[in-house]
């Protein structure tokens, strides 16, 4: 049986469709080939792109993209020990696999060539929807490294076919609501992200009810949200890559 929550106002006193403020900076770096510095809210990632020319030994004349997620030591409000190597955490080695899996879904692998790309996303700060703000921060990251290539004749046509934004909802004593902070994730009854293409197609849907269950018609209203935040992410997107 689903809990029934009362809405209320949201703690920082946005409308439950609205996204917290975005920026997105390109070209944050010198030495990538691509490099994005998102910003949601308190939330801050950096995303960089490196490309490669050669395949993993299991691939056979296409391309690959892959992904790393990190968090820096104080990215949140103490201080965690630092990941080194291949010791990640369960929660990053999720992460970076959503990464992975979301953008290569942005990919036409052929037109890639034997050559590939590396996604790192680093958590700056952290508060709430870092994955999501990875995905969207990643996928321009990528676009640039795909730009860089197009450029200089490495590939033949360009390899990316889908635009890819990520963003979070969830169910709270607000009721359902859009993009949310740390205040509202660290106490939502459900809690969900949404992956989607440029035409409102969805790549990954990643939902829990951490609290209690959740109705079909509360998982329509989430998707409805969700369209809606990524349709204006994806805008974001095509404003800082002009």
């Amino acid at each position: 049986m689903t809990t029934n929550h009362s809405a209320s106002r949201r703690p920082d006193g946005r409308e439950r469709d609205e996204l917290r403020p975005c920026k997105i900076w390109p070209h944050w770096t010198n030495n990538p080939e691509g490099s994005v510095l998102i910003e949601c809210g308190g939330t801050r990632v950096l995303c960089t792109a490196s490309w490669a020319n050669r395949i993993p030994s299991w691939r056979k004349c296409m391309g690959w993209v892959t992904a790393d997620y990190s968090m820096i030591p104080r990215a949140t409000g103490e201080r965690n020990a630092r990941e080194e190597g291949t010791a990640k955490n369960s929660r990053s080695q999720e992460i970076s696999r959503l990464i992975g899996r979301s953008l290569r879904m942005a990919v036409d692998f052929k037109a890639m060539g034997n050559n590939m790309v590396y996604i790192d996303c680093d958590v700056l700060q952290a508060d709430g929807g870092t994955r999501t703000a990875s995905v969207t921060g990643g996928w321009l990251a990528l676009r640039e490294a795909a730009d860089w290539a197009l450029e200089r004749g490495l590939v033949e046509e360009d390899f990316i076919r889908h635009q890819i934004s990520a963003v979070s909802v969830g169910v709270t004593e607000a009721g359902e609501v859009l993009d949310l902070d740390y205040a509202e994730d660290s106490r939502a009854f459900t809690d969900m992200n949404v992956v989607q293409t440029e035409s409102g197609e969805f790549v990954e849907i990643q939902g829990t009810g951490e609290r209690s269950p959740f109705s079909s018609s509360q998982l329509s209203s989430l998707l409805s949200l969700a369209s809606k935040g990524n349709k204006e992410l994806r805008q974001k997107q095509r404003e800082a890559g002009k």
